[in-house]
């Protein structure tokens, strides 16, 4: 059955603005770390905290039942896998520093080294975070920019193959 999970395709890189509709935010909307002025960050964008809170819980409600990748996670720490994962994609965003202050630098690929990942594992992540981000972003440059940086860090976490 794992082998049934395909990943979603990066979405298209020209698909015109759209915030989810509790946030008014000006257009277009920066890059990472981009300054406000030269447009809004996703981090605020999106509604700030909240929303990544909401996503790194709807990721989780995904994990919690997937045979293949709950096994990687400490069951005595969910909350904390998930309190990490809000933390870091808020920074990355362009949200506050509390990731960098509470763990240090990110090091993904370092920090995801002691679990095997390959193409059946990277598809399985990629199946709950895109679930998550489908059901919590409208379709627009949002929702395609963090799919376009959520399928190229998965395929980076990659450390065997099949």
């Amino acid at each position: 059955m794992a082998d049934d999970v395909t990943p979603p395709a990066a979405p298209p890189a020209t698909t015109p603005v759209a915030a989810p509709a509790e946030t008014p935010v000006a257009t277009p909307v920066a890059a990472p770390g981009e300054a406000p002025e030269e447009g809004v960050t996703v981090y605020e964008a999106v509604g700030g905290m909240p929303f990544f809170q909401r996503l790194a819980a709807a990721f989780y409600e995904g994990i919690a039942v997937d045979p293949v990748l709950l096994p990687m996670y400490p069951s005595d720490d969910m909350e904390g896998a998930q309190h990490r994962l809000t933390l870091f994609l808020a920074q990355f965003w362009g949200g506050p520093l509390t990731y960098m202050e509470e763990r240090g630098h990110p090091m993904l690929r370092a920090r995801h080294m002691p679990f095997p990942v390959g193409p059946t594992e990277r598809d399985h992540w990629l199946l709950h975070m895109s679930a998550a981000v489908e059901r919590l972003t409208p379709p627009g440059e949002v929702r395609d920019a963090m799919m376009n940086y959520f399928v190229m860090a998965a395929e980076a976490m990659r450390n065997k193959d099949d």
